[in-house]
């Protein structure tokens, strides 16, 4: 459809030299409101440069060893009820401190939540106790409801997730976001894996 424009009003109309101004100006206006509008993302690119990320898939396989101590040891049977229990609460937001639903999860305060619904017995907090109450495991033996562990802090084991199959992991990432999944090859977290390690009994 063609739409013929009014005749202009030539008292309305811009002087030259001001619509020359206007027009050299939109480039560096647009430019501004797209920097309104993805400040965050602009702010994790800046903070992405000053370290190189690698390609995605290169996980890191040079990590550190921890012997477990007092392993909980849970059924195999329960691995289905355990990533049933994580995947009910994607989307519940990030809650430093956070254990329930409710109120929101940190990233072991999830995983404490998920087998507490399935266990009898008491269960680790942080992730460090988490990464002491569970067992070293091959990656070519890991199995759905076992856990992954990142270091994201500088401290080996400051994060963890609940691997839900085919690499993918459910986790509370970070203060603003949401219980969600990533995947383990995923170019943030592969450079930082700490290793997968299990709470259950092994076959």
């Amino acid at each position: 459809m063609h739409i013929t424009e009014p005749a202009a009003d030539s008292d309305a109309m811009l002087p030259a030299r001001q619509r020359r101004q206007v027009l050299a100006a939109l480039p560096l206006l647009g430019s501004t409101l797209l920097l309104a509008g993805c400040g965050s993302t602009l702010r994790s690119s800046k903070q992405a440069q000053r370290r190189p990320a690698p390609a995605d898939g290169q996980l890191r396989t040079r990590y550190p060893q921890l012997a477990a101590r007092q392993p909980v040891l849970l059924d195999n049977q329960l691995r289905e009820a355990a990533v049933a229990r994580a995947m009910l609460v994607v989307n519940t937001p990030y809650r430093y401190g956070g254990n329930t639903p409710e109120g929101g999860f940190d990233c072991s305060g999830l995983v404490q939540y998920v087998f507490s619904g399935i266990a009898d017995r008491g269960l680790p907090r942080s992730t460090r106790q988490w990464a002491e109450g569970s067992t070293p495991l091959d990656l070519s033996r890991l199995q759905r409801g076992d856990l992954l562990f990142f270091n994201t802090s500088g401290t080996p084991f400051s994060h963890m997730g609940i691997h839900i199959g085919n690499h993918q992991f459910v986790h509370a990432p970070s203060t603003g976001g949401t219980v969600r999944t990533d995947s383990l090859y995923n170019r943030y977290f592969a450079p930082r894996f700490d290793g997968a390690r299990s709470v259950f009994r092994r076959a």
